[in-house]
């Protein structure tokens, strides 16, 4: 029995020797990834790339690029529908009506967007910004429209000159009432509605007056839509945002004697 307890004593101090002797094994510590550590630092998803028919210029060309397509199908007694026989069913509903009506419908939806921001509407940008759109879309639209009429040299269905297309009424007035959709379409789509409706009033006055073919109308309203769509996407200002040239600035009437005057006074801002 003495002989059994030493041999199990003398068996755990060889294990515990064995356990509290033995060295300890250091793993190697791994380098650290330092090759992606600037790519994303603070976890950010990275921006999803929208397909490119999603974009900004297709959408803005879309509609457009259709009805210019469709004015150039049916070009010079081209299509299913020609413009020999729209200009017959027109003048068979409107066989002596005639007016000059659509001479100043063209500028009627600058008119509207004018009354419409008096009123107190908050339009999408501030005036100065919208007026620079204005004048550029009407550059665009000038441009392209003027040129396309000496190239495609068509005679007018009354003859009186070879400049019928496209139509230069209707892409006034279609450029108008895009400018004001654009503005007010988050305040109400009516606004743009009216607009359109004026345009379309002036392209089928122009048909009804045998100053032009459906095809230019249709090609007119397209060139349009087409110049104000640019003229906002090439237009790089801040929106919203005064210009710094008004910042600090304020008008007020003043009298001396004489007559009446307007005071201007600026004060340089930082």
């Amino acid at each position: 029995m003495n002989f059994s307890f030493r041999q199990l004593g003398a068996g755990v101090l060889l294990m515990a020797a064995t356990h509290f002797s033995a060295p300890a094994q250091i793993l190697p510590a791994t380098p650290a990834d330092t090759t992606h550590k600037f790519e994303n630092p603070a976890g950010v998803p990275a921006p999803v790339t929208k397909p490119w028919y999603k974009g900004k210029l297709v959408k803005a060309t879309v509609v457009p690029a259709l009805l210019i397509g469709y004015g150039a199908y049916t070009f010079n007694g081209g299509g299913f529908y020609t413009n020999q026989q729209a200009n017959r069913d027109i003048h068979k509903l409107f066989p002596t009506y005639r007016t000059k009506l659509d001479n100043l419908l063209i500028f009627a939806p600058y008119a509207e967007l004018g009354l419409v921001a008096l009123s107190g509407v908050e339009s999408r940008d501030d005036r100065l910004n919208t007026l620079l759109v204005i004048g550029k879309s009407e550059l665009i639209m000038l441009a392209t429209v003027f040129t396309v009429k000496n190239l495609t040299r068509e005679t007018r269905p009354d003859g009186s000159d070879n400049l019928s297309f496209p139509s230069g009424h209707t892409a006034q007035a279609f450029l108008a009432a895009s400018i004001v959709h654009t503005e007010f379409r988050d305040k109400s789509q009516w606004y743009g509605i009216g607009a359109y409706t004026i345009a379309t009033s002036v392209a089928a006055l122009r048909m009804i007056n045998t100053k032009h073919w459906q095809s230019d109308v249709v090609a007119g309203a397209g060139f349009g839509i087409l110049s104000a769509h640019l003229g906002y996407l090439t237009h790089r200002n801040r929106w919203g945002r005064k210009p710094r040239i008004l910042e600090g600035t304020s008008f007020s009437p003043t009298w001396m004697p004489g007559g009446m005057g307007m005071s201007v006074v600026w004060r340089p801002t930082h």
